[in-house]
Formats: structure tokens, sequence, C-alpha cells
């Protein structure tokens, strides 16, 4: 089994020490000083538990140098994707699987949802439809990303949390290749449950990063601030109900309520948001994936979204100003 990680920064790299490890045919693609670190150094992860390991791997910033593979894992920021999809095709056979590890609201979601939205397109996420021509929804195989890790050096990873990858087909049964892919991830440490109802697991995610990601960027507050004082926790909170109206008008079920989802955020403590992270390094910000996707999905279900227009209208313009987002 030929995996390749297209994306290998934090959580791409994290994944491919930990295939790498137990031996499996992992390949990455990554640029800059973090792949001229790999080559040269191999790459290095700083567990949980303070474990550190190096291992050599097969990185290139060249698809081409890698040849077909059975997986091709995307753990790219989602605005990144439609603009690599031409880069990717040597890396893409006639039956390599592409698994989609990206944040947000996957340009896939429609595929295979049955019903009157079948095969919706999302301009947000897929401008042009880029993916969905280029790759073709039939290869795609769904995964939520759990892990936090970040790049403290070029090279160097450090892993903080977590080692959850969830999988799952667009319509919900365990295939081959999502068995396969979940019992190779397992060997290395990972865990990979196959769901049925991945969808669901997508929009409990997209819940706080749909509205602790602008709300830190507009405020500059960690998690366990914006999500205790009074004034932004009804913003999120304002944010998050309109979109389980959202998501329960398109068949998905919330195992928590809204209060416990927000205290979960308060929980994880002095954290920055990987969008005011992005601002403060100078970074694209993900605004589309996260929050215009479910503005976007407000129009495609005829529900309004009074609040989550007002902080996208707000940090669309932060980002605009920063010179991170948009034209």
């Amino acid at each position: 089994m030929k995996i390749c990680v297209f994306g290998a920064g934090a959580i791409g790299g994290y994944m491919g020490v930990k295939l790498a490890q137990a031996g499996a045919d992992v390949s990455l693609v990554a640029r800059g000083p973090h792949l001229a670190a790999m080559k040269d150094k191999g790459l290095t992860l700083l567990e949980e538990g303070g474990a550190e390991t190096n291992v050599s791997v097969t990185a290139s910033d060249d698809p081409s140098d890698l040849g077909e593979q059975d997986y091709v894992i995307v753990t790219l920021k989602a605005h990144s994707v439609p603009g690599v999809v031409d880069r990717m095709r040597p890396l893409i056979g006639e039956n390599t699987t592409i698994v989609s590890g990206v944040n947000g609201v996957p340009w896939w979601y429609f595929h295979k949802i049955g019903g009157e939205l079948e095969g919706t397109r999302l301009e947000t996420v897929d401008p042009g439809n880029k993916q969905w021509d280029g790759f073709g929804p039939d290869r795609v195989l769904g995964c939520v990303v759990y892990p936090a890790a970040e790049v403290i050096e070029p090279g160097v990873i450090k892993h903080i949390e977590g080692n959850r990858f969830s999988l799952g087909e667009p319509d919900g049964s365990k295939s081959d290749r999502a068995m396969a892919l979940s019992k190779a991830l397992a060997a290395a440490g990972l865990k990979a449950p196959v769901r049925p109802r991945l969808r669901d697991e997508i929009w409990v995610k997209l819940w706080g990063n749909l509205s602790f990601n602008p709300i830190s960027a507009l405020t500059h507050a960690t998690l366990d601030v914006l999500c205790t004082d009074p004034g932004t926790r009804a913003v999120a909170k304002g944010m998050m109900l309109e979109a389980q109206q959202i998501a329960e008008a398109l068949g998905v079920k919330f195992p928590i309520d809204v209060e416990k989802r927000i205290d979960g955020g308060a929980a994880v403590g002095a954290h920055r948001t990987s969008m005011l992270q992005d601002l403060d390094q100078g970074r694209p910000m993900e605004i589309d994936a996260l929050v215009g996707s479910v503005q976007e999905l407000g129009r495609v279900t005829g529900i309004p979204t009074p609040t989550i227009d007002t902080v996208l209208a707000l940090v669309a313009l932060r980002g605009k100003v920063a010179g991170l987002y948009g034209a």
C-alpha cells in the first residue's frame, strides 16, 4: 500500500512520522525550509508524552518524483487545495483514493447524500468546481482530523494532543478501501474508526471552528476567554444555533448541545485558534471553508444566518486589511 501525505506540515507530518515508524510505504509532499530540513536531517516528532522520534522520510515538492499512490491524504488548508489539483495528477492512478483531511465543509459534501440536493457544488470551498471535476467525487474518502500539532522549527513537529482520524465514505458504507486505510493507520498507533455518519462529526468539529476561529481573530482572545466572556459566548452561541438549524435541515444529528460544546472549548484553556495564529504569522486565513461555507449552506437550505453574516463580514474585512484573505 502506497500512501502519500500531501501537505506535510504539522498534521500531515505527524501522520507521516507515525506511518514511517510503522514501516508503511509513505511519502510526503512539502516545500521550503521544512522540506529541506526533512531531506537533510529527517523528520523529528516530539510526542505528547515527551518522547522524541526522528525518521528518514521520502519527501519532495514535486509529486512526479513519487509516482502513483493507493491513497493521497490531503492535509492542506482548504483554500490551498484547488490550486494544487493539477500538480497532484502524477500521484493519481486509476484506483487512487483521495482522503480529504481538510477543515470545514468538504467540497464533496453533497456527493451520495441523496435527495434533491444530491450533487450540489459549493463555490466557497471548491471555486470553479476544481476538485469536483479534477479529482472526481467517487475517489474521495472523508476524514475528520482531531490531533493538534505544530511545526516548531523546520523538520520538527510538536504533537500537542489527540491521535484520531475518523474516516467515512460519502454514502456511509464500510468499504474495503476505508477499512484497509483504517487498518494501516491503526498499525501506526493512530485511531481511525470508519464512521457511517461522518457528516455528523464534520459538523460537531465545524461548530467550534465556525465560531471560535473568527471571534478569536477579531478579539485576539484565547479559547478560555472567548468561551466564558458573556458577550463573545453569546455571539458564538448565536452562530452555532444558526449552523445547527442548517445541519439538521441536512439530516445531521448532534450528540451534544450548544452549551456543552462551548464549555468544551473553554476547557481547552488558553489556546490560540488556528485562524488567530494565521493572522499573527501572516498566513492566509481559512475564512471561506470555516465560515463562508456555512453561510453558503444557509442560502442552499433557505435558512437565515444573521449572526454568521455579521461575523463573516467583520473577519473577512480583517483578513483583507491584513492582506491575508481575498484578492
